[in-house]
């Protein structure tokens, strides 16, 4: 077939990966001038892991890993009052940290690398309308051009176009908020960053700062809130974005300072609402969603760009496997992953959230302790080393012999 991808992040260029595997011609069509490989740090789990061991991918990504040894949760005076390390024991399930661990630019790199030779990449450029018939799509370009297609893949992400375009006259709102809201940027690295997590909470709201590499710290800003006003100022400019998480974190204590000063000049600022997708229709007649798009977990289930990779992967495969009949291979598609996703967004619960992120320094402290007693006991050492199952479940990819055997 002939396949067009919107979208040239982590799901998109998977998908490009097995499908031209499978013997099919595909476009990739970033909206952005380059390729997009920027973005904070990205975790692989269980599942995912095999979804890049399947291409062939693993030694790359694992030669690219960031070398992030735990989390600590910290006071003002930046104490670790509890301390989380990475499950290095081959066994079990993993910890706040994978072991896969990996910046999100490196993996996209990684993956448009493995499919340039054989993919039309073309940057720049969006679909800004497409219609269908039985027989084929035509997509309609930013630049004024327009192109056949025997399927169109939104991989747009969790604000996706296509899937605007795609769900029905009163469909209820795909994003399942959670009220909590994040931001992220690169500070200078400084000798006191080590490679723990820190985790710091104030009021409402936490910080966490990680290092990837000798001379960048990356920050996030983590806030609890339900306001329209926090809705939506992440569809503002830049200007005022900034100023809404300074206002908001001002007073937080700790490195905050540090930190409102490096983001006052921060290029690489970015700002979301914490959401799932959810919604029943993931594709319509010749187009479908995949990635963020059709199932985003959000941030908080460490299974996102998982997901998309197994997404990515079980599309393709549906299509190999019906290659002369898309109707089925879509709805087979739906039905075999949809379990998968089902299961990793339902490990996002909204309650145990908001426990994790107290309103009052009283709750604060007796979060942290609670923390701390548990890490003295061994308490998450001894449940990761003993789980039988990571993030994913024990669910096992379907074998598609056209992709894996090519």
């Amino acid at each position: 077939m002939k396949v067009l991808i919107c979208g040239g992040g982590i799901a998109g260029e998977a998908l490009a990966y097995w499908l031209v595997r499978g013997g099919h011609r595909v476009t990739v069509v970033e909206r952005f001038p380059a390729l997009r490989a920027t973005g904070a740090q990205v975790d692989l789990r269980g599942q995912g892991i095999d979804a890049i061991r399947r291409m062939g991918l693993l030694d790359v990504v694992g030669s690219r890993r960031v070398d992030e040894a735990g989390v600590a949760m910290v006071d003002a005076r930046g104490k670790a009052r509890a301390t989380i390390m990475a499950n290095t024991s081959g066994r079990g399930r993993q910890t706040l940290t994978s072991e896969y661990e990996i910046m999100r630019g490196d993996l996209v790199r990684i993956l448009h690398d493995a499919t340039k030779e054989d993919v039309n990449h073309v940057f720049g450029v969006s679909v800004d309308r497409f219609e269908q018939d039985e027989k084929r799509v035509v997509a309609h370009f930013s630049d004024g051009t327009s192109g056949e297609f025997d399927l169109l893949v939104g991989a747009d992400g969790q604000g996706s176009r296509l899937r605007r375009a795609i769900l029905p006259p009163g469909a209820p709102d795909p994003y399942w908020r959670v009220g909590i809201h994040m931001a992220y940027w690169f500070v200078p690295r400084i000798a006191t960053d080590t490679d723990i997590r820190d985790t710091y909470h104030a009021p409402g709201r936490m910080i966490m700062r990680r290092s990837h590499n000798p001379t960048e710290t990356q920050v996030y800003f983590i806030l609890r809130e339900d306001s329209k006003e926090s809705s939506a100022v992440h569809r503002e400019s830049i200007e005022r974005r900034k100023t809404f998480w300074a206002d908001r974190f001002r007073d937080a204590g700790w490195q905050t300072e540090r930190f409102l000063e490096g983001m006052e000049t921060a290029d690489d600022f970015y700002s979301q609402e914490v959401v799932q997708v959810r919604t029943d229709t993931w594709s319509k007649g010749r187009v479908v969603l995949v990635g963020d798009a059709a199932h985003c977990a959000s941030p908080f289930s460490g299974m996102g760009v998982s997901g998309g990779l197994v997404g990515a992967y079980v599309l393709a495969g549906e299509i190999s496997r019906h290659a002369h009949d898309l109707p089925r291979a879509l709805a087979n598609y739906d039905t075999t992953l949809r379990p998968f996703v089902d299961e990793i967004q339902a490990t996002v619960k909204p309650h145990l959230l908001r426990l994790a992120m107290p309103r009052n320094k009283w709750a604060i402290d007796a979060f942290h302790s609670a923390a701390a007693l548990a890490c003295f006991l061994r308490v998450p050492d001894l449940v990761a080393r003993h789980s039988k199952t990571d993030r994913g479940g024990d669910r096992q990819l379907p074998n598609y012999p056209d992709l894996d055997d090519a």
